[in-house]
């Protein structure tokens, strides 16, 4: 399977941006929708943000509006840049396919807002 490896975590202020990135093994182009997935403790793991190929996006209510996931296949990266953070915004982030391929799930990159 191609091996997703995801980036750009850490512990930030409410209210405040981080990006994370996702780097592919393979070619991007290949997977055809790519999203990023949020998975809280206890909580099962959440699709929050997508895109599709030719670069429509989609995201789950509670990101809308802050939230931008964004692609390039040339690099083989996906991206998600997060504004506005909120406590509940935390969780371990990973990125994956979210159309017709779906890779092995990486380790994620874990995504902490608070004081």
């Amino acid at each position: 399977q191609v091996q997703l490896v995801e980036s750009g975590g850490g512990l930030v202020q409410p209210g405040g941006s981080l990006k994370l990135s996702c780097a592919a093994s393979g070619s991007l182009s290949s997977f055809g929708a790519m999203g990023w997935y949020r998975q809280a403790p206890g909580d099962q793991r959440e699709l929050v943000a997508s895109i599709t190929s030719s670069g429509g996006t989609g995201y789950a209510g509670s990101v809308r509006g802050r939230f931008t996931i964004s692609r390039d296949n040339a690099k083989n990266m996906v991206y998600l840049e997060m504004n506005s953070l909120k406590p509940t915004d935390s969780g371990v982030y990973y990125c994956n396919g979210a159309g017709f391929r779906r890779a092995d799930w990486g380790q994620g990159t874990q995504v902490t807002v608070s004081e």
